[in-house]
């Protein structure tokens, strides 16, 4: 039987690195609300907006993307979103400031500039090393903290624009952090070309990112809603960058967010070589088809299934007269609730660490939020991990679960028990 043949979008518009017109279909998550737009009590009696989830690939740059349909001042400028309040981030913020200050040298007379620097997580390592720290960060909620925390913030979006505010009052980044930030900018090109201005001659520039192929392999279609607005191989990073004069020499493969890249960029002329990992992990994206638009067309049907498993396991569990709570109150979690059409009919409540976020219904499945001490006071047959990438940490630290009985599950890349 023949196959079918791939679907096209109705709506063409252009790839925001290339310029391509996007006509491929990645997956169609149907439609979402903002994934951080989160319920007060008063809310729950109005409606709420719902854009289209649905992500493309650029036939000739292969960027896997959203259409902006929210501004990042719409999104960002109030968060509910700060990083201290994961502990296994917490260690990887300060493993990263132990590695970039042994390995290039840094001293009093460096200059680190974080992008996204949210509440002074990582910059704060930084500042008590004695070395020199600048946070950009559009949230003011979260700047605040940063500040009160000893991390001086400048309370901006980054582009092009604010890059050379910096230069003109003196600042080249001798180290330019940027933490799963880059594929929050629907400005791809005016974003990195900020890089561009604002990296001092030999500096470098670091960007952390999960890695499409990971996404891809493990089916973590979950990663994709409105604030994350790319999408990254590192043949396509690797290409953004060489479009603004600047060269990736170095990459390495991290765990974080369901496997990561952290890659390593520098102007095109500067002194850093360029190391065999660059190939290497361009090979193995070449193995893998991610320069073939046909290696992208069977990413729907996979999604599809995780959605029938999830909705068949709690179908069962409910018939069964089990109790089901989930843990992390994430935007992630979110896109999978919403994708699947979940609600309190099959989730009573969700339970997150983070106090901003406790005594909020999240958005579209309007579950309430409650703190973590609600698992023991309602004993659930099941906690469903949301934020999958941190059920380890989850699992560990919630082990009290199991008193009675209850287990925890992980609905990432297939539905398992997990502790």
């Amino acid at each position: 039987m023949a196959s079918a043949a791939p679907r096209l979008s109705l709506k063409a518009s252009a790839c925001r690195f290339c310029g391509n017109p996007l006509n491929r279909t990645f997956v169609d998550l149907g439609t979402s609300p903002p994934s951080n737009s989160y319920l007060r009590a008063a809310d729950l009696a109005k409606s709420e907006i719902f854009h289209p989830l649905h992500a493309y690939v650029c036939e000739s740059c292969h960027l896997v993307q959203l259409e902006e349909f929210e501004t990042p001042e719409q999104i960002f400028s109030d968060y509910a979103y700060f990083s201290s309040y994961s502990e296994s981030w917490l260690k990887h913020a300060a493993a990263y400031c132990a590695s970039m200050s042994t390995r290039f040298n840094l001293d009093r007379n460096s200059y680190v500039v974080e992008i996204a620097s949210n509440d002074g997580y990582l910059l704060k390592n930084f500042v008590k090393r004695g070395i020199r720290a600048l946070g950009i960060e559009p949230a003011a909620n979260v700047a605040k903290v940063a500040r009160q925390a000893g991390v001086p913030t400048m309370i901006a979006f980054f582009g092009r624009e604010t890059a050379r505010r910096l230069v003109a009052d003196g600042v080249r980044a001798d180290i330019l952090a940027a933490n799963n930030v880059m594929a929050h900018v629907p400005n791809l090109n005016d974003f990195v070309g900020g890089m561009k201005i604002v990296l001092a001659p030999d500096g470098v520039v670091t960007v952390e990112f999960p890695h499409l192929l990971n996404l891809m392999q493990d089916v973590q279609f979950d990663t994709i809603y409105h604030e994350h607005f790319s999408y990254f191989s590192f043949m396509t990073a690797a290409a953004v960058f060489a479009a603004h004069g600047m060269r990736l020499f170095d990459v390495e493969k991290l765990s974080t967010h369901g496997g990561s890249l952290r890659v390593y960029g520098c102007h095109s002329d500067a002194s850093h070589a360029t190391t065999d990992h660059v190939e290497a992990l361009l090979q193995e994206e070449r193995a893998a088809g991610l320069d073939d638009v046909a290696a992208y067309r069977g990413f729907e049907s996979k999604v599809r299934q995780i959605k029938c498993d999830v909705l068949s396991f709690l179908i069962k569990v409910k018939e069964n007269g089990k109790s089901v709570a989930a843990f992390g109150a994430a935007a992630k979690g979110n896109t999978l609730l919403n994708y699947c059409g979940i609600g309190p009919e099959f989730i009573d409540y969700v339970v997150d660490t983070n106090p901003h976020k406790q005594g909020l219904y999240l958005p579209g499945s309007r579950i309430p939020v409650y703190p973590p001490d609600r698992l023991r006071e309602t004993r659930p047959d099941y906690v469903l991990i949301l934020p999958w990438n941190l059920a380890d940490e989850i699992v560990g630290r919630h082990a009290y679960v199991s008193e009675w009985g209850g287990k925890f599950v992980v609905p990432i890349p297939h539905i398992r028990i997990v502790g």
